[in-house]
């Protein structure tokens, strides 16, 4: 009975350990073969981002603080989701003289690759939102968290940072970055990983491990990606 326990116990042991090595083996093997080697703009780039694993922000995250549809970068006065619903749809129709309620339009939607309408309304204005290419959350945890108040509302209403996409893709999403979440379109992925990439630069905002070999994965697969220019 004594020899049966330990023997269970090693095997714990044994388990763990294989589970805590294997993601290591898998990336040393993903090298030697290819897999994460990356060529263009967007994996350059990449390269100049610092690392840093598990760092431990300096106060709570606060959605609020990062003061979305509350600055309005090209003077325009129409708020960020609004000029992000007029530019990334088709065929858009306003609600207002001033043209900048968008009250309905096409989306051909880069995260699933479906064309879904958009109609303004309590039940249907949902089906479209507007996504943080680079979640909120996650630029608080890589560097956000520094930042003064400017700087916060200007990355949360940066049109670089903002995609009209498929309102339940978009809430599967989360915060997550691209280690745990990819597009499901994913002929998107490599453009989707490259404006991250793109978008963290600009701001000066890090990456972990696991986030950078997964960009790093992504990108092998399209030789020559860019880094968007807008």
């Amino acid at each position: 009975m004594e020899r049966l326990a330990i023997l269970v116990v090693l095997a714990v042991v044994i388990g763990i350990s294989a589970g805590l090595l294997l993601p290591q083996v898998s990336v040393t093997v993903g090298r030697a073969t290819g897999e994460y080697t990356a060529t263009g703009s967007a994996a350059d780039t990449l390269a100049t981002l610092a690392v840093v694993d598990d760092r431990k922000p300096s106060s709570t995250y606060q959605r609020d603080a990062f003061g979305f549809r509350q600055y309005d970068p090209d003077g325009n006065g129409c708020d960020s989701r609004n000029d992000t619903l007029a530019r990334d749809l088709k065929n858009v129709t306003y609600a207002n003289a001033e043209r900048c309620k968008v009250e309905s339009g096409t989306l051909d939607d880069p995260y699933t690759g479906r064309t879904i309408t958009f109609k303004r309304g309590q039940t249907t204005s949902a089906a479209v939102q507007i996504d943080h290419v680079v979640a909120l959350n996650n630029a608080w945890k890589s560097g956000a968290d520094s930042w003064d108040t400017k700087k916060r509302y200007e990355f949360s209403n940066d049109p670089y940072n903002l995609l009209a996409v498929d309102g339940p893709a978009n809430v599967e999403k989360g915060d997550a970055d691209a280690s745990v979440w990819l597009p499901p379109n994913a002929s998107y992925d490599c453009a989707y990983v490259a404006r991250q990439i793109g978008v963290k630069a600009k701001y000066g905002l890090s990456v972990t491990t696991a986030e950078k070999n997964a960009m790093l994965k992504t990108l092998a697969e399209c030789p020559g990606q860019a880094v968007p220019d807008r």
